[in-house]
């Protein structure tokens, strides 16, 4: 398989094939687990867990019970479990980042990325499986979701090392490629259309599970074994081969600046990066992030059809069929909304990136000094900007969270539109932020595992989804209401990192005055003593000018 696997320099030429295919693989097979709503609607109908129903005699019964000719029985304990298979798939969609950041360091994307299309396609199989005897194969589901979760993220993390064959373009590519991640929510809502049409859920499933293939034999095909270098660095790689001394000992120079300044970078410890109190709040604002979007994504279904029954133990048959035609239309919606994704991740990338071009380069106070005369126009501090830009993004996603935690109160049908709109834009910002703040303040080798651990620590967080939704469906009787005040207190936590953020940042900004002073009058110093020093040379100099005439 080595042997067939395309050169760096090969991979190079069909970059922009590997971006363009890579965009749309992950719009239909990385986070799909996300459009958990329409999911939900297509394996009730397929009958999953539906037994669980027939023996239900104390529980009370869902909206949808009526109907148990084309759809089957729907109750609490169904859903519970169902859920309970969103919950696992969508923790290994965040939790299994920090080992595939290991092992796609040793190993390179390719052999990650063969692995998570095998994944995806063998879950599509299994679901399809399962629907030919939902009563005996439903546990299928479990496994099934799991590998797609799993495959999804594989597909994800291996796209976003694509953007280094870019260049000046890697920030766009980047973007695109998390837009289209953050996008894939839309697919089983397009699948539920092409299912209502009249197609059947074993057909769209292997279909499915065949076009992974293509994804598995694309890989195959066109990504290299190594991880993706930069257009400098592949070009130092093709000078190294031409066989120059010259330039072989440039080559060397390099790489030994390359291992002096990884030596300067490995002289701060990963532990004091990991307990220091930026990561430690970040942990806390995207923990509750996390919990708030899944929670949001696994319960969205019960939610809407509580805003239409209003929660009546005994509702009539007209009042279940509008409550199936406005669920069924709105989780819609709320999956073609999630395309915004690809509108609205440039726009943060925007706020991070504001006036970075102001910065000067990141040298010391001395290079600083020599290279910039009194006269010359005073630059931003690159550090100080990224954290302001990272200070002011997180807390336009925190007002943006709570604002959506305010409209999920509100009993009103059509403002739910607005609501699904604010949990778009939320789920696309919030890992952009976290990654903007870890790269402006940590070292780049500390980068990966940091996030690695953020994605993991959170997806363990957001487990609580399930309790809280078994409370909802159970203790409060399908009422989303009180769960949704907890959750909008506990959002406002998210200003506690912006707000240390601005503590940051004025002792930063302290201390650069301060070395700015320090280095002014050495500075002074030193020029004065220049110019004694010229006065000295010149009547020296004056001396010997008939000598040289």
């Amino acid at each position: 398989m080595k042997g067939m696997a395309p050169s760096l320099t090969q991979a190079y030429r069909r970059r922009w094939w590997m971006a363009c295919t890579a965009v749309l693989e992950n719009l239909c097979f990385s986070a799909v687990l996300l459009g958990w709503g329409s999911l939900l609607i297509m394996l009730k109908k397929e009958r999953f867990y539906s037994h669980l129903c027939t023996k239900n005699e104390t529980g009370v019964p869902d909206v949808s019970h009526t109907n148990t000719s084309q759809e089957g029985l729907s109750c609490v304990e169904q859903e519970e479990l169902l859920n309970l298979g969103f919950t696992i798939g969508s923790f290994l969609l965040s939790a299994a980042t920090l080992p595939l950041g290991i092992l796609m360091d040793r190993y390179g994307p390719r052999p990650l990325r063969l692995t998570g299309s095998a994944c995806f396609a063998l879950s599509c199989a299994m679901m399809s499986v399962s629907a030919y005897n939902p009563e005996v194969l439903s546990a299928l589901i479990f496994l099934a979701l799991s590998l797609n979760g799993f495959g999804g993220i594989c597909l994800t993390f291996t796209s976003l090392t694509l953007p280094n064959m870019f260049g000046s373009l890697s920030s766009t590519v980047m973007s695109l490629m998390i837009g289209s991640y953050a996008s894939s929510a839309v697919t089983f809502p397009g699948v539920k259309l092409i299912y209502d049409a009249g197609v059947s859920f074993t057909l769209i499933m292997w279909v499915w599970a065949g076009l992974a293939t293509l994804v598995f034999l694309n890989c195959f095909l066109n990504w290299p074994v190594e991880s993706f270098p930069t257009p400098q660095e592949l070009e130092e790689m093709q000078k190294m081969r031409s066989g120059d001394d010259a330039q072989e000992q440039m080559n060397h120079s390099t790489d030994k600046l390359t291992e002096a300044t990884q030596n300067t970078t490995n002289t701060i410890p990963f532990r004091r990066s990991v307990f220091s109190p930026i990561f430690l709040w970040s942990l806390v604002t995207m923990g509750m992030s996390q919990l708030r979007i899944i929670f949001f994504m696994g319960a969205m279904n019960k939610m809407l059809e509580f805003l239409v029954t209003h929660g009546k133990s005994h509702p009539s048959g007209e009042l279940v069929t509008d409550a199936k035609e406005k669920v069924s239309f709105y989780s819609s919606i709320f999956g073609t909304l999630q395309l915004l994704c690809l509108v609205t991740c440039p726009l943060i990338g925007y706020i991070m990136d504001w006036k970075m071009k102001e910065c000067e380069e990141e040298t010391a106070p001395a290079k600083r000094d020599q290279q910039c005369s009194s006269a010359c126009k005073p630059k931003r501090d690159r550090k100080i900007q990224k954290l302001t830009n990272a200070m002011r993004a997180f807390t336009f996603t925190n007002l943006l969270l709570v604002l959506f935690g305010i409209t999920s109160l509100i009993d009103n049908l059509p403002l739910q539109i607005l609501t699904f709109i604010l949990h778009t834009m939320v789920r696309g910002f919030i890992h952009s932020c976290c990654g903007g703040l870890y790269a402006a303040v940590y070292p780049s080798n500390h980068f990966g595992t940091l996030t690695g651990l953020q994605s993991m620590i959170s997806a363990v967080f957001a487990l609580l989804q399930q309790p809280l939704f078994i409370a909802m469906v159970g203790h409060w009787e399908g009422d989303p209401y009180w769960i949704n005040v907890g959750l909008l207190i506990f959002s406002l936590a998210g200003f506690l990192l912006p707000g240390y953020l601005l503590y940051y940042r004025k002792h930063l900004i302290q201390e650069r005055a301060a070395q700015d002073k320090a280095t002014g009058q050495t500075a002074a110093e030193s020029q004065a003593l220049n110019q004694t020093d010229t006065k000295g040379i010149n009547h020296h100099s004056n001396g010997h000018i008939p000598q040289e005439a």
